[in-house]
């Protein structure tokens, strides 16, 4: 341990060293995660492995550890031939078995296991499953999926095992932002956030260029390291301050329920009342039957339906025109009075601004998956035909569903001016 801990730091900045030794540093010793997310090229990749190996060996012996990328041939590149490298000039020994992805290291007459994974879609998960390790890595953690990640974590089973992250942002929604970052004290983690200046290495031209790389969005990621909202975001109008309200009306003319109905996808439904000429989302039902486990059928979305809007006189239920069988579960109760939902997806987007624009449409504060889902919604410039980045879509189908139907009526002229916007 002592001999492992005596690399000369004088090229490593406070916060690198930090990230190098937080666990044996008395104050952070104890904690049972350590995060590091922030700019490219800001060193916390090379610290964290370095670190990783460091304290599997200080702490552990023949024991497994993982190793985690988006892809095992990206962990290859980013992480394991460059730590390698590193660590065969500090006097550690490294033999790989690439056909089997793993690779033991020897120290001293020490010698720990690190295998390499991919988490790259919902299927890897199975791959790390039922194994027993001492300890987990995963670089580019806000690539994977979260189903691997908490898999991989759950592997960790060994006493004195720990959880190591390393990221560069995402969007603000993100959930490994909202349950680690935001939650790092809850779960007992360290967060360590990078800047350039925290890697004395990097040259000042080399600084300067990637400064001059990158706009908007991917300037906030990779160079300020901010989690910041989705570059080419649709309703790039949308603002919490101009349209997401505290206090609503007393009093309402008028209900409606707007809905986008999924199986395997994301249910969504948003209760709207209308007050003063502005109709306000007084509250909503999202459900995500991917993270719960559990899909629900017509009848337990009906009962949902039904707690949403509570005893309210509702005029009429605006549904997604492809949930046939979900209608006609709603008709088949006759309590409400449904709508298939005009979905015509680009003229509904411009109706949909242009209430926004006009503050036609109001949301109540408690509506919190409307409010993430206008900051994630976003066009795909890669795909031809239809541009709408199919995720993050379910409370902005709903809520366009309403526009469309209730709010108003898509018309030629509409659908031909945001033709013209998307091909200027």
């Amino acid at each position: 341990m002592v001999k492992i801990l005596s690399i000369n730091f004088k090229k490593f900045s406070n916060k690198q060293k930090l990230a190098l030794t937080w666990w044996i540093n008395s104050k952070y010793k104890n904690h049972d995660a350590v995060i590091f997310d922030g700019a490219v090229r800001s060193g916390k990749t090379l610290c964290m492995s370095l670190s990783f190996v460091f304290w599997a060996f200080a702490r552990f012996k023949n024991q497994c550890f993982a190793i985690c990328g988006k892809t095992v041939s990206s962990a290859k590149r980013n992480v394991i031939f460059p730590l390698t490298e590193n660590l065969q000039q500090l006097g550690f020994k490294c033999k790989y078995k690439l056909s089997s992805n793993y690779m033991d290291v020897y120290f001293e007459n020490k010698q720990n296991r690190f295998y390499f994974f991919g988490g790259k879609d919902e299927g890897s998960a199975a791959l790390i499953q039922g194994m027993t390790m001492a300890g987990v890595m995963l670089d580019e953690v806000a690539l994977m999926p979260r189903s691997f990640v908490e898999q991989a974590i759950a592997r960790c089973s060994v006493y004195g095992s720990k959880f190591w992250f390393n990221c560069n942002p995402d969007h603000p929604f993100h959930w490994f932002y909202q349950e680690w970052i935001k939650k790092a004290d809850e779960k007992n983690a360290l967060y360590l956030h990078f800047t350039m200046e925290d890697n004395p290495s990097l040259e000042a031209s080399v600084k300067k260029r990637y400064e001059t790389l990158y706009s908007g969005a991917f300037y906030d990621r990779f160079v300020k390291g901010v989690w910041s909202a989705s570059c080419g975001q649709i309703y790039s109008i949308f603002s919490k301050k101009r349209h997401v309200v505290k206090v609503l009306p007393n009093n309402f003319d008028i209900y409606v329920v707007s809905g986008d109905y999924g199986i395997i996808n994301p249910t969504s439904f948003g209760l709207w009342g209308k007050s003063g000429g502005i109709w306000y989302r007084i509250r909503e039902y999202y459900y995500n039957s991917k993270i719960n486990g559990i899909c629900h059928t017509d009848e337990e979305y009906y009962a949902e339906l039904k707690k949403l809007i509570r005893g309210l006189n509702v005029s009429k239920i605006v549904l997604d025109p492809s949930a046939s069988s979900f209608i006609e579960c709603v008709k088949r109760h006759g309590e409400f009075a449904v709508v298939k939902a005009k979905n015509d997806v680009q003229a509904g987007i411009h109706l949909v601004m242009d209430a926004l624009g006009q503050d036609k449409i109001l949301f109540h504060e408690s509506c919190e998956n409307s409010i993430r889902e206008f900051f994630l919604y976003s066009w795909d410039d890669r795909r031809k035909g239809e541009r709408v980045k199919k995720e993050n879509d379910h409370a902005m189908d709903d809520i366009r569903y309403f526009v469309s139907t209730i709010l108003n009526k898509p018309s030629e002229s509409s659908f031909f001016a945001l033709s013209l916007k998307r091909t200027t």
